[in-house]
């Protein structure tokens, strides 16, 4: 595997859609991407036999509910996932130790069952939606770096594979757990792309360069005239520097609107 296929195969794409028809439409106009996002809204409006649709497209499912439950529910729920071919999963750390260990030990237990390998298990520490006054409100330590490392520490005791993190905590978490985390990073955003309400935003080249495992980018594909291209384009813009510019070649661009994670 060349370096070009080894980084588009770590950059997953976003079915923020509003039917199972758009999104397995966009599934199928993307046959260089290996992992796909099903998130909460798309998860309620459409049920798990979308994922099953997904899976038989030969295609990765990464499931972003942030389940938050009592152990048991929590880990029923991850038996249910693999059982749909569920290949990354996330949980939210503030369900506790208990909560992520009983999941990652019953996800295994589920996937030698089915025979697959077990699915990454993702941590989610903040909401990045969450700010000083509401981390306060919410009784925690409105220090959000400290939060950010006491909640990955907490991850990766609980036997979690990783943690999904705003680009800005990439280096913090790398730099205390290096190779022990994956960081899986949403609220990428091409160069061509526009901002919008996207505060904290970063490259794809600077994201990697940062040592991120995989980068989530959603609507600057799969609003573009061509999703194929977009890709394609963003996978080459990755190893230009920051500060390059791709403007010349840029797909139509579409409003963002914030990915919380």
């Amino acid at each position: 595997m060349n370096e070009s296929q080894s980084r588009a195969g770590r950059i997953i794409v976003a079915l923020d859609t509003d039917s199972k028809q758009e999104a397995l439409q966009i599934v199928k106009q993307l046959p260089q991407v290996e992992i796909f996002k099903v998130g909460l809204k798309l998860f309620t409006l459409e049920g798990p036999l979308l994922l099953k649709d997904i899976h038989n497209l030969g295609k990765k499912i990464f499931l972003d509910l942030k389940m938050h439950d009592i152990p048991n529910t929590v880990a029923q729920s991850v038996r249910a996932a693999i059982r749909y071919g569920v290949s990354m999963l996330t949980l939210h750390t503030s369900g506790g130790k208990e909560m992520m260990a009983r999941a990652v030990e019953e996800g295994k237990e589920e996937a030698a069952r089915e025979k697959c390998p077990p699915p990454l298990f993702l941590a989610v520490t903040l909401l990045t939606s969450l700010k000083k006054k509401e981390l306060r409100d919410i009784g925690m330590n409105p220090s959000i770096p400290d939060q950010v490392l006491r909640l990955s520490h907490l991850a990766q005791t609980a036997g979690m594979d990783g943690v999904v993190c705003s680009p800005q905590e990439i280096e913090l978490i790398k730099n205390k757990y290096g190779k022990n985390l994956k960081i899986v990073v949403p609220g990428i955003r091409p160069q061509w792309a526009a901002n919008h309400d996207q505060k904290r935003i970063m490259t794809p080249s600077q994201a990697f360069q940062k040592k991120a495992d995989f980068l989530v980018i959603g609507r600057p594909i799969i609003q573009a005239s061509s999703p194929s291209n977009a890709f394609q384009l963003i996978v080459e813009e990755s190893y230009n520097s920051p500060n390059s510019s791709d403007c010349g070649d840029s797909p139509k661009d579409h409003p963002h609107h914030n990915h919380n994670h």
